[in-house]
């Protein structure tokens, strides 16, 4: 039997308890962006797992049960802010926008996955694998997961020939092709290496 991610944390922790987590460290194109959950310990959708291990049309529906019993935010860093500020600062401070955006003065503690937490005026705890362990951590990877999954569809009506409604910005086949072909856009990260390269910055 599959293990799914509980609120063992959330329990231990006590009062007001808001996860978060982020979508987009890796690829190519496309702002990061991080999702905050405060749940409705009530009303938890069934299914809830790291967005990873979710098929898409899953996803979706829980990306909407979520939003509709619990609190969220979301939080993005532009591509601008990726180049200037690098991708681990530009995801701490997507997280630190989504925590602002869930409008709650009264979080008791916010549980981050990975092992660095932005600065906040909230107490933090840092869990490695945090979205396959604790509830509100993989809440918070589909909310952050399909936000930024639907930027980059619409992204994909405005630069069709780099495939990002299927490959979210990640450096795919056709990505590559199309980059060879067509060059980059405003929306790549030219402080990642393939786009370095294809500036002539190697």
């Amino acid at each position: 039997m599959v293990k799914l991610p509980d609120l063992s944390f959330e329990k231990s922790a006590g009062g007001i308890v808001a996860g978060v987590d982020e979508a987009g460290r890796g690829p190519w194109a496309g702002p990061v962006v991080a999702g905050a959950v405060i749940l409705n310990y009530n009303k938890i959708p069934e299914g809830i797992n790291d967005s990873k291990k979710i098929p898409y049309a899953k996803r979706k529906i829980l990306y909407e049960k979520i939003c509709e019993h619990s609190c969220i935010g979301v939080g993005i860093s532009t591509v601008e802010e990726i180049d200037r500020l690098n991708i681990l600062q530009a995801t701490l401070l997507a997280m630190h926008r989504a925590i602002e955006n869930l409008g709650n003065t009264n979080i008791n503690l916010v549980l981050i996955d990975g092992n660095k937490a932005p600065k906040m005026d909230f107490p933090t705890k840092t869990i490695i694998g945090g979205d396959a362990l604790c509830l509100s951590i993989a809440a918070a990877s589909i909310i952050a997961k399909t936000t930024r999954d639907r930027i980059m569809q619409d992204l994909s009506r405005e630069h069709p020939e780099y495939g990002w409604e299927s490959n979210f910005g990640y450096g795919t086949q056709k990505h590559q092709e199309a980059l060879a072909k067509h060059g980059i856009t405003r929306h790549h990260r030219s402080s990642y290496k393939p786009i370095r390269k294809l500036l002539g910055c190697l």
